[in-house]
């Protein structure tokens, strides 16, 4: 295989460090074309210094500064805000872009990488839960190349393999179950941030490790899914694996199971989504199998984890409602962090929210957008009457 462009959106982030520890194991295999980070400018310039790309980014201007005050007489053109970000995605000589961004920010990258023929390496979910209506066209019609990199759909991807897709009768999402899967429901109201933050398998940012408290996450999962996989949500099922080990399943008419297993780490997956259709060679998740090993697998407690059942009601209702869904929370989870809500009450500003606003069944870019903007306008009012 030759040598392939990267853009890595996100590279100060942990799915970009994991990227860039990919590319320093294989020696050759890639080229940085360009890097960008939305306010990391220290770390940004460490890999700057390494990788020595063509473009670098940072999203906030004040940190623009910092970047031109070190490196500015150096043979690198130096980007600002978050339409330079989008702009990478479309480089000539990229071949692969990496969407590692937070949040909704992420969609117009995501977008521009496919109107570009370019591979999508995807760690933002909010792309396909909110741009979903954008997306299942393109990939219907198999002009797009989106290749997941959360573990998740990754292992739905891999276990795909083994049938064709009108085979399949189930898809099965694990899910760790997070920090309370075993609390008494009555106790989640005492719920601290630093218990949510508390994550039993993974080390992630804090927005998307409350995401996994809530089960919120694993909700947003489903909805991608339905989007990337091409299936409806009644074909999709959460089951919990605390071990997470099996990293989901993919069930088929004939009742085989296939899964897809490792030990949790991040560089699996993103090594087979850089690669394919190859495989190469990698330790990263090797199972010792001469060690004992337990897996368990339960269903999910829907009353204590609201907002799971919540996400499979927007999926089943797609148009902007999912773009509702994730910015609802997006507010919901800030106002947590802050101390403005307590745990139980993440749910109550989404659903609140999903109620007020209007919905659009065949949505465009403009719509999501606006969809985007008065829910988390409405989220915020409905978390200032709750902090009264």
């Amino acid at each position: 295989m030759s040598q392939r462009g990267l853009v890595i959106l996100g590279s100060t982030g942990s799915i970009g460090r994991s990227t860039l520890d990919v590319v320093d194991r294989h020696p050759g295999a890639f080229r940085i074309e360009a890097l960008a980070a939305r306010s990391s400018v220290e770390l940004l310039l460490e890999q700057y210094r390494k990788y020595h790309p063509r473009y670098l980014c940072i999203v906030d201007s004040a940190q623009e500064r910092v970047l031109r005050s070190q490196i500015g007489h150096e043979k690198v053109e130096i980007l600002c805000g978050e339409a330079a970000l989008i702009s990478l995605a479309g480089l000539s000589d990229a071949d692969i872009v990496v969407n590692a961004v937070v949040g909704a920010a992420g969609l117009r990258a995501s977008l521009e990488t496919i109107r570009h023929q370019k591979i999508l390496a995807l760690a933002n979910k909010e792309s396909l839960v909110t741009g979903g209506p954008l997306f299942a066209p393109l990939l219907e019609q198999g002009k797009a190349q989106v290749f997941p990199i959360d573990s998740e759909h990754s292992a739905i991807w891999q276990a795909m393999m083994s049938g064709r897709r009108e085979e399949v009768r189930k898809l099965l999402l694990t899910s760790s179950g997070g920090p309370f899967r075993t609390l008494p429901a009555d106790r989640f109201g005492d719920i601290t941030v630093d218990q949510a933050l508390n994550h039993p398998t993974w080390k992630m940012g804090p927005k998307i490790t409350i995401d996994s408290a809530t089960l919120a996450n694993k909700g947003l999962e489903v909805i991608e899914a339905v989007t990337l996989f091409g299936v409806s949500a009644e074909v999709i099922e959460v089951v919990i694996h605390p071990q997470s080990i099996v990293h989901s399943m993919v069930e088929f008419i004939d009742s085989s199971v296939v899964a897809q297993m490792s030990l949790p780490d991040m560089r699996l997956p993103i090594t087979y989504a850089l690669f394919w259709p190859r495989r190469v060679q990698s330790e990263f998740g090797r199972i010792d199998w001469s060690r004992p090993l337990t897996m368990t697998f339960e269903t999910p407690d829907m009353e204590k984890f609201p907002l799971l059942a919540t996400a499979f009601d927007v999926a089943r209702t797609g148009g902007t409602a999912p773009a509702i869904f994730n910015a609802a929370n997006e507010v919901a989870v800030e106002g947590f962090l802050a101390g403005t809500l307590r745990f139980v009450e993440i749910a109550d500003i989404i659903r609140r929210t999903l109620d007020a606003v209007s919905m659009i069944g065949r949505p465009e870019l403009d719509d999501i957008l606006r969809a985007d903007q008065v829910a988390r306008q409405l989220a915020r009012e409905h978390m200032e009457k709750i902090a009264c």
